[in-house]
């Protein structure tokens, strides 16, 4: 019972400024959109493959900056000042995007676009939010290197009172898929197979996890 309810915790990662890590695949965009320096015309969009960390930065940027977030939808326009909307390229009402454009060139606005892909290809009917989409410049993330992936591991580890070997982690690294939620949902697994009695996490229940086989422990060393 006590494995069962261990495995219906959910702990999700956390949007906080000391949690997002830096590395080769995304220090350029960290810049951009954190920068002390202003965005043309007001608005940027940040664009990378999914679970590579576009929602954290864009979290941290919309809590410094005070940002709304608003939906795709387009059932709620905002108020004046800067905005986040998130996901532009799964489907987004074209007059809210055309709209905010415009807004966030006004003092004190602002609006950061998180998508997979690049704002050229997003959908625009509108000829005016097509030519605006073609101007916004980007900032992108690409998937997370070996030292980020490590960094992002050894952060949830750590919450969830792990301490790995450097072998654990060199055999995780070779083998998950490379994002952070892929990360996320290994050491999920990891914690919750490892017993209530925090047992140590070795290379064989790693292998047991990676393999989707939680139900012998005996595999423990």
């Amino acid at each position: 019972m006590a494995r069962q309810l261990r495995l219906g915790l959910r702990r999700p990662p956390s949007f906080r400024l000391e949690d997002f890590v830096l590395g080769d695949s995304n220090c350029q965009a960290h810049a951009m959109v954190l920068g002390a320096g202003g965005w043309p015309g007001g608005a940027l969009a940040l664009v990378g493959p999914e679970g590579v960390g576009k929602s954290h930065l864009a979290h941290i940027w919309a809590e410094q900056a005070g940002a709304q977030r608003l939906g795709c939808d387009g059932s709620v326009l905002g108020e004046p000042g800067p905005a986040l909307i998130e996901d532009v390229d799964q489907g987004c009402d074209e007059e809210l995007l055309f709209h905010r454009i415009n807004m966030a060139a006004h003092d004190g606005g602002g609006l950061l676009l998180t998508a997979r892909t690049l704002p050229l290809t997003w959908t625009a009917r509108l000829p005016d939010l097509r030519s605006r989409l073609n101007a916004l410049p980007v900032a992108e993330i690409t998937a997370p290197d070996d030292a980020v992936l490590e960094a992002v591991l050894r952060i949830f580890l750590a919450r969830c009172n792990i301490t790995p070997s450097d072998e654990v982690l060199s055999y995780l690294l070779r083998r998950i898929e490379r994002s952070v939620p892929a990360a996320w949902e290994v050491v999920d697994r990891m914690d919750a197979a490892s017993g209530e009695a925090h047992r140590p996490v070795t290379r064989a229940l790693a292998r047991q996890v990676l393999e989707n086989d939680t139900e012998n422990l005996d595999l423990f060393e």
